[in-house]
Parts: structure tokens; sequence; C-alpha cells
């Protein structure tokens, strides 16, 4: 039986990424001190690979396919297929940026001003591209194994390193002095592998069914009943990319309505619809949302 070998990411991203294929319709079981979860497809094998790694594993054919960030198929200069973006994280989040910070009291204002300096990051060979590009001299990056932003000023100059808020360079007292890229996570194939038909449909099947489970997660489904006579009012309600299913009452008296909306929009649409003479409103949650 042909098998897709598919990556995991290890680490930081690897609770949300198995949480994300339950809600997607596959249950992955991790043991401890095993680096080969099981999955309930016999037609898939994992491995947990650390995200940083993840392309090269897949660039050489050991994995078919894996999750990883953009950034890291970049830093490694990594020949794959990009199958889709997954914009998720341990709660939720869309791309994540690459900032180059220095301490908030440093003199440096512009990323000229580190010429001849010392940077301290994980990002090293995109560093090295940065600066490189810009004509910046002299700079020396520096691997860091962690802790990036501790690193200055007695051990670097300033940082590479990676934010979704910012929040924790203000905490250590750092500021943005350009951005460096921007990234998200990637399903990505191995060229070769995705030239085969079958591994070829099953990815496209897993990026349909982990998406559908993405867009599921800030969205409900609404439904409710409204007389004739209201059935303009209340539709009016309804945001403007919102196309309900509107079907006959078995009474011929009124409507069904059925849409889906965003979460956040719901406590200030309730009350209006109500107001406009919708009955028996109910919010249910949603798994999966085809787009």
């Amino acid at each position: 039986m042909p098998k897709l070998k598919l990556g995991i990411p290890k680490g930081s991203l690897q609770d949300a990424t198995i949480a994300l294929f339950e809600r997607a319709g596959w249950r992955i079981s991790v043991d401890g001190r095993s680096y080969f979860p099981s999955i309930d497809d016999v037609e898939i094998e994992c491995m947990l690979v650390r995200a940083q790694e993840m392309a090269r594993y897949v660039e050489k054919g050991v994995l078919d396919a894996g999750l990883t960030g953009l950034d890291w198929v970049k830093e490694n200069d990594a020949d794959v297929q990009s199958v889709t973006s997954l914009t998720y994280s341990k709660v939720s989040r869309g791309k994540v940026r690459w900032v180059l910070a220095v301490p908030e009291g440093s003199p440096f204002q512009k990323p000229e001003d580190l010429a001849g300096k010392v940077i301290a990051t994980e990002l090293v060979k995109s560093t090295e591209r940065y600066f490189a590009e810009k004509n910046i001299p002299d700079v020396k990056v520096e691997f860091s194994w962690g802790a990036t932003e501790v690193k200055p000023p007695d051990l670097a100059d300033a940082i590479v390193d990676v934010t979704e808020t910012g929040s924790s360079l203000r905490a250590n007292r750092l500021r943005v002095i350009d951005v460096l890229m921007e990234s998200e996570t990637q399903l990505i194939a191995n060229k070769k592998a995705y030239q085969d038909t079958f591994k070829r449909e099953k990815l496209e099947n897993l990026s349909l069914m982990l998406n559908a489970a993405i867009a599921a997660q800030s969205r409900v489904g609404l439904m409710l009943n409204v007389a004739t006579e209201n059935l303009t009012a209340v539709k009016e309600q309804l945001p403007a990319l919102s196309s309900p299913t509107i079907s006959p009452l078995s009474d011929s008296l009124g409507f069904a309505l059925n849409t889906i909306l965003d979460e956040r929009e719901v406590r200030d649409i309730i009350p209006r619809l109500k107001a406009a003479g919708a009955t028996g409103i109910v919010e249910y949650p949603l798994s999966k949302v085809v787009l």
C-alpha cells in the first residue's frame, strides 16, 4: 500500500498542529519517547521533525511533505513545492515577522548604523543575505541557541528575532528598526513526491480539510425563523458578505434562515435580528468550513 511520509513540527507548533489535524479529522498520538507518532490513517506515516529542519528533510526526500514556516524554507534555501499556507498557532494567528531590534537606549536608528557590529539570531543565512543586499559591510552574524532577546548589549549589538505582537521585545526593552520578512506556516512537499498521483491527491485532500478546520475556528453557524413580513428587515441585519440559505417553513407563514458568521459579530447581530422580528435564534459551533 502506498503511503505519504508526513513531517509534523516538533516543538512550539507540535500541540497546535496535532489539535488542528484532529479538528480536520485525523487523530495523531505521540509517544513521548518516539519520533514516529501514530495516526488513524493507514495511508500516512508521521515523523516528528523540528520546524527549522523540516524543509531539508522534505527537499532530500526523507519526507514526502511536512509543515514548517516559510522563513525556514528560505533559511534552508530549500527547493520544495508549497501546497498551501496554514495560518494557525497555539491559539490563532496570521503572519509572524522577523525583525531587526536594538536596545531602547541604543544609538542605532537604522540598519546602516550596524556596519561592523554583531547580530545574534537563529536565522543566520537570511540575516546575512539581508545585510548583503543592503550593502552594509562587516556585519558579524552569530547563531543564537535561544533567549535571543537577552543578548544585547553585552553579547550582541542587535538581534534578528521572530515576533507576533512585539510584547516580548518590549518586555526586554528592545525596539524594532526594520522588518526582514513575514512568515506563516506552510504545508510543503518534495517536488518528486508531488508529481506522484496518489501523494498529490492525498496532500490536496489534507490541504482542503486542514484549511476547512482553520476557517471554522473563527466562525459560527446561525439559524433562525422569520415571518414573511419581516424577512427583508432581518436580512438587512446580516453582514453584506453573508448569504443565508432561506427555506420556507412547513406552515407557509415564514422562512428558516441558516448562515455562517464571524464569531466576533454575533454578539451584536443577534439583538438586532431579534428586534427585526427573528425568532428561534440558535447559534452553533462549526468543525469545518470549506471556502
